[in-house]
Formats: structure tokens, C-alpha cells, sequence
């Protein structure tokens, strides 16, 4: 399948590992132009490296925190600035919290909706003028499927990402007009550094394929994800071939949420 994806720009917060990596490197064997933002700036440099080795491609690296609005302005700036335009927004930054709500401070609330939520807000803003200048284009916003049955102790990253959900949803009905796409991934278990700890805490005898196909896990589809996974259904969502579709999510949790 021809995605559309050549010479696209794209712009992929929390791109220097994982999920926003993956996206990286999926877009740019489609041809698309990249940005990778990140706030560490070592872990920037070896994505790109990794990127271009696999796919030689044209990355861009930016540092920079979403929590900023003005660092916000400044990658949409750079990208803009380096590729002479902007097609696509993956919203990825984020990190795990998932607490007790009695367990969870004020600070900790307002961390995670600054990182999350806001993050997405602030890069959003900046993008869509020059998406509308391009004619169209697309944004994802990554949440989890948590953010649509939140389990206890799940406090406060299913709450911020329950706004993410409906942050898509709102600016896909307000953006439609402008040819602009807005859509969200809802992210289960998939393998990362914050997994392989869980792995090595509570199971270090197992090998990584016998512990995410742990039944424990209780997913459908018997194991653990992949970032490359998430990272295929991002680049499909952004593309071309995805052109009729807006304001919707897609779980990648292999079949383990109790909501569509």
C-alpha cells in the first residue's frame, strides 16, 4: 500500500525512544521528512544516528520540554524553518504516573497534565497554521486505553489522558474544514524501559519472550506489544491512506481493553 508519505514533514514528540522512535523510523522508510523532539539531548543524537543508519533519512533533532509553551513555539519554528513545512504532529511525549488517588500530590497532577495534555495543547496551537498553509494534514495524539476504563490506582495518567481523548475529538469537528485530521492511539502494554524493569523486578528467571507471554498479563492476544507495532498504526493514522479518517481512537492493547 502507498501511504502518501514522501517528502511529508513530520514532527514526533518524545521521539528519541520507544514509541516516538519507532514512529521515527517508520515514517522516514515511507519517505517522510523528520523531526525527533526530546528534552535529553544525548538520547536525541543516538536516535538520530540510529534513524538515519536504518533509514537514511532526513532527521532533524530538537531539544526541547513540551511543558514549555515557548519550547513548543520554538521546535514547530525549527522544523518549519529546516524543512519548509509541517504535514504532521505526533503527540507523544509522556511518561508513566499511575498512583492511589489519595497517593497523588498536587505537584504530581499538575506535572503530568503540563506534560501530557498541555504539551499537546502547546505543539497543536503552533502546528495547525502551517498545516492549514500545507492544505491539510494530520495530528495524533498517543493516550492509553486506560483513559477509557481507568483501573484503580491508575491516577493521574488515566485522567490526563482521558482529556487527551477528548481533546481529539474536539479539534477533529473544528479542524475537519481545514483538511486537517485528528486522531488518537490508546497505547496498552507494549515493551519498554519502564516494562523490562517490571521484567527484571518480578520475574529475572524468565527470558523476555517467556515473560511477555506471561497469561498473567491477560491479553487476548497471549503477549506483550511492541513499540513497532504502536509505531505501524501511527504512521497508517498520519498518512494518506488514512484520509477519510478523523476524531476516532484506535486500541493498540492486543484486545486486552474492555472498550472500543
Amino acid at each position: 500500500m502507498e501511504l502518501g508519505l514522501q517528502n511529508k514533514v513530520a514532527l514526533i514528540t518524545g521521539g528519541s525512544k520507544g514509541i516516538g522512535l519507532a514512529t521515527a523510523i517508520a515514517m522516514s522508510r515511507e519517505g517522510a521528512k523528520v523531526a525527533i523532539l526530546a528534552r535529553n539531548a544525548e538520547q536525541l543524537q543516538e536516535a538520530v544516528f540510529q534513524i538515519e543508519d536504518l533509514t537514511e533519512g532526513d532527521v532533524l533533532m530538537i531539544q526541547a520540554d513540551v511543558t514549555s509553551e515557548a519550547d513548543c513555539q520554538r521546535a514547530i519554528e525549527e522544523t518549519v524553518s529546516h524543512f519548509g513545512g509541517l504535514h504532521i504532529l505526533v503527540n507523544n511525549a509522556g511518561t508513566s504516573a499511575a498512583a492511589p488517588f489519595e497517593q497523588v500530590g498536587t505537584d504530581v497532577w499538575r506535572n503530568d497534565l503540563e506534560l501530557k495534555l498541555f504539551g499537546a495543547i502547546h505543539c497543536s496551537r503552533f502546528a495547525i497554521p502551517h498545516m492549514r498553509e500545507a492544505g491539510g494534514g494530520s495530528i495524533v495524539n498517543i493516550t492509553t486505553s486506560a483513559a477509557k476504563t481507568p483501573p484503580a490506582s491508575s491516577l493521574p495518567t488515566s485522567v490526563s489522558r482521558a482529556a487527551g481523548l477528548a481533546l481529539t475529538n474536539a479539534m477533529s469537528k473544528d479542524l475537519g474544514s481545514a483538511g486537517i485530521r485528528v486522531n488518537t492511539v490508546c497505547i496498552g502494554t507494549l515493551r519498554s524501559d519502564q516494562i523490562e524493569k517490571v521484567w527484571k523486578r518480578v520475574a529475572p528467571e524468565l527470558t523476555w519472550e517467556e515473560f511477555a507471554h506471561d497469561p498473567k498479563h491477560d491479553i487476548p492476544l497471549g503477549r506483550i506489544g511492541n513499540a513497532e507495532e504502536a509505531a505501524n498504526v501511527i504512521t497508517f493514522l498520519s498518512s494518506d491512506a488514512a484520509s477519510y479518517v478523523t476524531g476516532t481512537s484506535v486500541n493498540i492493547d492486543g484486545g486486552k481493553s474492555a472498550a472500543l
